[in-house]
Order: C-alpha cells, then structure tokens, then sequence
C-alpha cells in the first residue's frame, strides 16, 4: 500500500503505526513477533474504544507519531458506498492530547491483488501481480474539536440515551451520550470525505 514512488518505506523512524486486527495479525507467538515488528497495536474487533490497546495508540498520537487507523473496522472489498465508520478513530481523535492531523486515504484496487473470494471461496496463496491499484490522498481534515465538544455537551441534553458505561471524557466532562454524539459527528465527517476520494479512485482505476 506504501510502495509508490517518492514513499519513505525504507526508514523506520517515520515509518506509521497502525491499529491491527488481534485475530488475524496476532493469533499466535511468531504472528504477534512480526507484526509487532512492524509498528502495529493490536485491537480487539467488538472490544470497543476503551480497550487496553487504544490507550497505546494515544500514547503515540501524544509522541507527534503517524498512527493510521482503517476506520470501517473490516474488509470491504465489494463495490458499495462507505459504510458507516466505527467510533474508534473518532476517539482518538477526540482523546488524543494534542488534536492530531488526519489525512484520509483511500485505495482502489487492492481488492484485485488479494480477492477474499478467489477460487473455492478463498484467497489467493500469494497477492495477484499486474492489477493496477489506486491510492488516492485528500487534503487533511481539520476539527475544532472545542465547539463540537461544546456542542456534543448541549445536544447530549435533548438525548434519551442512558446509562454510564463510558468513563467521562476529560477535561470538558463529556458523558456517554455526548460522546456517541461528538463521534457520530466526527465520523461522519471522515466517512463524506473518504466517499469523495473512492469516486476519484474509480474513476482513475
């Protein structure tokens, strides 16, 4: 995904974090290892914004680190609109000490290279060669996240969602139901923009 031309792939100090699905890339000891290797924090699929792992990928957006996120939490690789994001990104962009630049990418074409559904309803052994791919870079997205947080707290008023499973977000004291609504809003900001993207991908693959 990072091998086109001009790319520093070869440095490791600039190299990115990346959040990574716990059951794929560290179902075991060599697995956990090698990915580990490679800069990614391990994330359990359904466990939420407030597991363990999400609190180191903080940490790294507290270093000034690229931490990136693949925001719809799974393989989509049928041609359909962008589903609706998962909040996990959102929260880091909301709890990150410093607001972090977020730069949407979007590829096309990777799909090719490794379809789930190759042959007997399985992927290829090794990814296709000759398929051309698309990555597509939009400009970065800024967030004034003082006025949505204020505005999360004023919406959350009118909300009929209960309950406090959710610590509160600190220092602005946000609950549950104006956190669902400051990532819901975040999220849905991203999701537009990545939309844009995926049309300028199909059109040039």
């Amino acid at each position: 995904m990072w091998g086109f031309k001009g790319f520093p792939i070869t440095d490791a100090r600039i190299g990115r974090w990346v959040l990574a699905a716990e059951d794929i890339c560290f179902k075991n000891t060599v697995l956990s290892y090698f990915f580990r290797l490679g800069k990614c924090i391990p994330i359990t699929r359904g466990g939420g914004i407030y597991q363990e792992h999400m609190n180191e990928a903080l940490d790294r957006l507290r270093d000034g680190a690229w931490l990136h996120t693949f925001p719809e939490g799974k393989v989509c690789q049928e041609e359909a609109p962008i589903r609706r994001l998962k909040w996990g990104t959102a929260s880091l962009i909301a709890r990150a000490p410093v607001t972090p630049i977020v730069l949407p990418i979007v590829h096309h074409g990777l799909q090719k290279v490794m379809p789930e559904n190759y042959m007997f309803g399985r992927r290829p052994l090794l990814p296709l060669w000759n398929r051309n791919i698309n990555t597509v870079i939009g400009e970065p997205i800024e967030f004034d996240l003082p006025k949505l947080k204020q505005t999360a707290l004023y919406r959350s008023k009118d909300s009929s969602h209960s309950g406090a499973r959710w610590p509160i977000l600190k220092p602005c004291g946000l609950d549950e139901a104006a956190q669902r609504w400051l990532y819901t809003s975040i999220s849905e900001r991203i999701r537009t923009v990545m939309e844009r993207l995926q049309s300028l991908g199909k059109l040039k693959c």
